[in-house]
């Protein structure tokens, strides 16, 4: 069967995807470290402007079955292009320039391969653009693996680090289980329907004969595991801590932004539009996973001593927040899923502003290198625009004024679990929220409290840290300006 390719509607990956490979070419032909980092980061902001011109045109999709079409528009479609697609994409890709612009000193100071660096790194965004476009199953486990594969090897591109191996391999042995568990529930979901395209799944799974209905559940619950896995919701989320901190810096804030936000847009789709007549049977497990899992990771988050590791558990329990919404099972699905689009859309900004910051922090000082809370006394001191940025990031995951946006987020999915009759997860949502306000506000406190040493240091981030510290306070000041023309747009597209 020959299929017609819309070209236009897989511009993003596609544009990505030739970069790639003039990128490794260059590389093999000694290019400079600064034009690879630069066509790394245009190639992604090429990307980037392919979105907003699909965001400015007709809707697309491509790869669909010669018998799917429909009056309206395409049906069974393995690629969509659509709203949640291209607001996601769009995210993606945002994040990504900002981890290419804190990768310029890392690459630098690890000694990391800069072609092979932005080679996987590019690879991995791919993986990511298209497991947002995917409406079939078996897109996407393939680009869930394009997503996960790439990142295994930048785990460990720092060579001769133990730490960096040990995450690796840590990332690697979680991932290969989670796949074999997804596998295995979309061959049950599979041999239940006959379906592989989610708008194929979703009738089946509606009027699926009794005898069958143990195996589409049991199906259900393990492609959930599988994604639980991705997006480090416990008890799925031993690998996050370890492989955050033993990751160079951009590649843990690659994890905790682009890889959750891509993870999560799986999911939401999965769950959706393959799996709604299911809610019954997921709904339960989602709010059973998501209580779990911000109040492990608010805990954990309190005994930390380092800023990698606190933001690892703090990582995980805003995992927590956005699974809240999905709980309500199918009752009140689509509000639900817009309500996890725009916590994921904000999260994104907090949480790759805070990893900026940490990151040009992250640097040797005279005679030991930055890491843990208490280094952090006194930065105001000495780099007041540095530790004003930091505590202003802090103060939006924290959810507190003047960081609305944090705020509105957390009400958002709170608002979408309560209307899903959820009512003891968003008791639990509650008391979580202010035991997170604690490590946060106590993070902050330390950036304007002078130091007990004398210790100098230099508080100063390069060039590179320094534009993506700008970026994402300009769009966390815009996003808690107008919090809700953004949550409107959001609930448009999804």
């Amino acid at each position: 069967m020959i299929q017609d390719i819309d070209y236009a509607a897989v511009a993003p990956p596609l544009i990505l995807a030739v970069a790639a490979i003039v990128l490794l070419l260059a590389d093999a032909f000694d290019a400079p470290r600064r034009v690879l980092s630069l066509l790394s980061g245009g190639s992604l902001a090429a990307a980037l402007a392919a979105v907003v011109a699909l965001a400015a045109g007709d809707r697309r999709a491509t790869f669909c079955l010669p018998d799917g079409l429909r009056s309206g528009g395409p049906a069974s479609c393995s690629y969509v292009a659509d709203d949640f697609t291209l607001l996601f994409q769009g995210i993606i890709l945002g994040a990504a320039v900002i981890v290419v612009l804190l990768s310029l000193q890392e690459i630098t100071d690890s000694k990391i391969p800069v072609g092979e660096y932005h080679f996987l790194l590019l690879a991995a965004v791919i993986g990511a653009l298209t497991l947002v476009a995917a409406r079939d199953l078996i897109l996407l486990v393939v680009a869930l693996e394009t997503l996960s594969l790439p990142v295994f090897a930048l785990s460990a591109l720092r060579r001769y680090d133990g730490t960096s191996s040990e995450a690796a391999l840590k990332l690697f042995l979680v991932s290969v289980v989670s796949t074999a568990v997804m596998l295995f529930g979309i061959s049950l979901v599979y041999g239940a329907t006959g379906a592989m395209h989610l708008d194929r799944i979703a009738p089946a799974l509606a009027r699926l004969p009794a005898d069958l209905d143990p195996v589409a559940a049991l199906g259900s619950v393990l492609v959930l595991a599988g994604f639980a896995f991705k997006v480090a919701a416990v008890p799925f989320h031993f690998w996050a801590p370890d492989v955050y901190q033993g990751s160079p810096l951009p590649v843990a804030a690659f994890l905790a932004v682009v890889s959750k936000a891509a993870g999560f847009a799986g999911l939401a789709i999965v769950l959706a539009l393959g799996l709604p007549a299911y809610g019954h049977v997921w709904g339960p497990v989602v709010a059973v996973l998501a209580a779990l899992t911000m109040t492990l990771g608010n805990l954990a988050a309190l005994r930390q001593r380092t800023a990698i590791r606190l933001l690892a558990w703090s990582s995980v329990a805003q995992s927590g927040y956005m699974l809240a919404p999905l709980a309500v099972g199918s009752h009140r699905l689509p509000e639900a899923v817009a309500a996890t689009t725009a916590y994921v859309a904000l999260y994104a900004v907090m949480n790759i502003g805070a990893f900026a910051v940490v990151i040009g922090f992250h640097r040797r000082g005279t005679t030991k290198r930055w890491d843990t809370l208490d280094d952090y006394r006194g930065l105001a001191h000495r780099g007041p625009a540095v530790a004003t940025a930091l505590a202003f990031f802090l103060i939006c995951l924290a959810g507190l004024p003047p960081g609305v946006m944090g705020l509105f987020a957390k009400v958002v999915v709170f608002r979408a679990t309560l209307a899903g009759g959820v009512t003891w997860l968003a008791v639990i949502m509650a008391i979580n929220t202010v035991i997170g306000l604690y490590y946060y506000l106590a993070w902050a406190v330390r950036l304007f409290t002078p130091s007990a040493t004398s210790e100098d240091y230099d508080a100063a981030p390069g060039l590179g840290v320094r534009v993506a510290i700008t970026a994402a306070a300009a769009g966390a000041i815009v996003l808690s300006a107008a919090p809700q023309i953004v949550l409107r747009t959001i609930a448009l597209a999804t």
